[in-house]
């Protein structure tokens, strides 16, 4: 059965922060300390519930289990959950402003096998469609290579002091599209 995309809902979220829990751990390993892992998981990574209240965060599912969540959205937070984000989340403009690509996370039975890949060209038409002609994403560093092999290109790192000691690597990323007429 080929995996399938729906929108996430609220029903979802805690097996969403299973999934999220699980992913940075087993793919973060070569990137990050143990310490930084389990710090963003604690203080950063998690639902942003507002991306589900606007309609703009998926899931992918294969035989009845959600294997990747990501999404993109039209307001001003870059990454982070529900615990790490401001409460004001401003919308963006489109014709000035870049979309965001948001919480990508795929278990890693399923890592390296297109499912990345197929939810950032959902999330990519879906910002086109609402009329962005750039995007841009705050990366976990084993991310980075499947965002250059989609176009995006390195904008600035951005180290995030966590409440436990250490600093989190986010590297900021971004890719223009070609408007659609």
């Amino acid at each position: 059965m080929l995996p399938t995309t729906r929108l996430a809902t609220f029903e979802d979220v805690p097996e969403l922060q299973q999934l999220m829990a699980i992913s940075a751990r087993q793919l973060s390993t070569d990137f990050y300390t143990t310490e930084e892992t389990e710090g963003a998981i604690k203080y950063i990574f998690g639902v942003d519930s507002q991306l589900i209240e606007d309609g703009t965060y998926y899931v992918v599912e294969s035989k009845d289990s959600i294997i990747a969540c990501g999404g993109w959205s039209r307001r001003s937070t870059l990454f982070g959950g529900d615990q790490h984000k401001d409460l004001s989340d401003p919308l963006l403009n489109p014709a000035t402003d870049a979309a965001r690509i948001r919480a990508f996370f795929v278990h890693p039975d399923w890592a390296r096998k297109g499912i990345g890949k197929m939810l950032m060209n959902v999330c990519e038409k879906a910002a086109q469609q609402y009329g962005f002609t750039k995007i841009e994403i705050g990366s976990t560093l084993p991310g980075v290579p499947l965002y250059e092999a989609m176009g995006y290109h390195t904008i600035k790192n951005i180290k995030v002091p966590l409440p436990n000691g250490v600093s989190f690597m986010v590297v900021n990323m971004k890719k223009y599209f070609k408007p659609l007429v």
